[in-house]
């Protein structure tokens, strides 16, 4: 019996990492001139790390300047956590103090003829910003130890992930309250404006006829 809850546990532990891996490996086209975003919802005080990098159309040779990109990291409110321009490649790694979509976007600058640039892009969040290899390479702790600490780090971010998408619930059945609230009031509203339009036809009905002489 212990036997099988242990396999049952293991399970729901391995879909729950599967589930829970937030990587974002991209890659894309960017047109001279324009500019592309790339949101991502994080959580409050998670870590998140990305790098960035421009295809060099000329290998062996210096990657030339219409190739140049300006990267931009935005929170939700408008808070910059990055900023880079007329680069080639860089990256980030901040801790979100506020939920919510954080942008990151890329713009290329103006060209004639227009080229397009090819853009490698990896936006790592929570437990997978932390480089685990580094730290049993530094460590040098033994490999079910470092397995331990790794499925332990990730089992804890699941649970966090859980009571965030717990909150995020909440506030959506109090906005669903608040508009289906909101929606009964102006039904209410609506009827008695009907009502109200429909008794004035009435009377202004009644007193031409009667002013008529047809009733």
């Amino acid at each position: 019996m212990f036997l099988l809850r242990s396999q049952k546990l293991w399970t729901v532990v391995t879909i729950l990492v599967i589930s829970s891996r937030v990587t974002h490996s991209l890659h894309f086209d960017l047109h001279s001139g324009r500019t592309k975003c790339i949101a991502e919802d994080i959580k409050s005080n998670s870590m998140t790390v990305g790098k960035y990098s421009v295809d060099n159309p000329h290998e062996g040779h210096d990657l030339p300047q219409s190739h140049k990109i300006s990267v931009k990291v935005t929170s939700s409110s408008g808070n910059a956590y990055h900023h880079a321009d007329q680069v080639a490649s860089g990256q980030f790694a901040f801790s979100a103090v506020e939920a919510g979509d954080y942008m990151a976007c890329f713009s290329a600058v103006d060209h004639k003829p227009e080229v397009t640039l090819s853009i490698d892009f990896e936006w790592r969040t929570g437990v997978q910003s932390k480089s685990w290899a580094t730290v049993a390479k530094k460590s040098q702790v033994e490999t079910m130890e470092f397995d331990v600490k790794s499925l332990l780090d990730t089992v804890n971010s699941i649970h966090e992930e859980m009571f965030y998408l717990r909150e995020r619930e909440e506030q959506m059945q109090d906005l669903n309250r608040s508009t289906n609230t909101k929606m009964a009031w102006l039904s209410l509203l609506s009827l008695f404006v009907c009502i109200g339009v429909a008794a004035m036809q009435y009377v202004h009905l009644k007193t031409f006829f009667e002013k008529k002489k047809v009733i």
